[in-house]
């Protein structure tokens, strides 16, 4: 694993700052991008509010201009050694984060990162995940219920985290089960994966925030939407808002919307 930081002017990178007694996290889909389209993503992300925390799911290769983009915004970035594809990222601008490597998961190791770090004297617990999609027809769901059995027997571990506050986040490739519109291509264990993070303590911001708000972060050709981007946390009564900013989607630095959760400290 790696964690690093990197300051830059902020003439030179505008960044917005994070604003006192809150921490705002992203859960934002890199779409694989190119190195020129993954540093104007990394400078949409640090011009955001509430941008203060976040997971960057889907980054390609070209994984390390990411990283660096981030650094040059001041963001400590912390991900996976690894050369391999389809990671997952985990980025903060509070302070340095601890990487912590036993909350891990064995299988596609790189799309697991969680980490530490203290903001005005709240210990946060942050994993980032990135689900497979349900895969091609050679390896169909295989890497997906892999991703997810590991995941669902971490979660324990995770919540049992010495932190005030615990936030599991990113794209899951699942949506909750009575999903508006219901799509018929999910399976029984594809919910009882989402079915996990409540019975394991972590609460869906988003649905605590708006019980019955319609929204979606990914659409697909015919239209029809799928909320894949999940924030899940602990603490419930930390959250202050949860919704899906679709400016990334509009401006075409991401085929999905961007997740932001603000929570209290």
């Amino acid at each position: 694993m790696t964690s690093s930081g990197h300051q830059a002017s902020l003439l030179a990178f505008p960044s917005a700052e994070r604003v006192a007694g809150e921490v705002g996290v992203m859960v934002f889909n890199a779409q694989h991008a190119s190195p020129s389209r993954s540093r104007e993503q990394a400078a949409w992300i640090a011009a955001h509010d509430h941008a203060d925390l976040v997971v960057v799911s889907e980054v390609s290769g070209h994984h390390a201009t990411l990283a660096h983009a981030l650094g040059e915004h001041g963001y400590h970035v912390a991900q996976d050694d690894s050369a391999a594809d389809y990671r997952v990222l985990v980025a903060g601008r509070c302070a340095p984060l601890s990487v912590l490597s036993e909350l891990g998961v064995a299988v596609l190791a790189h799309r697991v990162q969680t980490v530490r770090v203290r903001i005005e004297a709240t210990t946060v617990v942050l994993m980032g995940a990135y689900v497979p999609s349900r895969g091609s027809g050679q390896r169909r769901n295989v890497d997906k219920r892999a991703v997810q059995d590991a995941l669902t027997a971490l979660l324990p571990r995770l919540c049992a985290s010495p932190a005030d506050i615990v936030v599991a986040a990113g794209d899951l490739n699942v949506v909750e089960p009575d999903h508006t519109p219901h799509h018929s291509v999910f399976g029984a264990w594809e919910y009882d994966f989402y079915r996990a993070f409540a019975e394991n303590g972590l609460h869906d911001a988003f649905r605590h925030a708006q019980p019955a708000g319609v929204d979606h972060s990914w659409y697909g050709r015919s239209g029809a939407g799928y909320r894949f981007d999940h924030t899940f946390t602990t603490t419930p009564e930390r959250v202050v808002s949860s919704f899906y900013d679709h400016e990334p989607r509009q401006a075409r630095l991401s085929d999905h919307a961007a997740m932001i959760t603000r929570l209290t400290l």
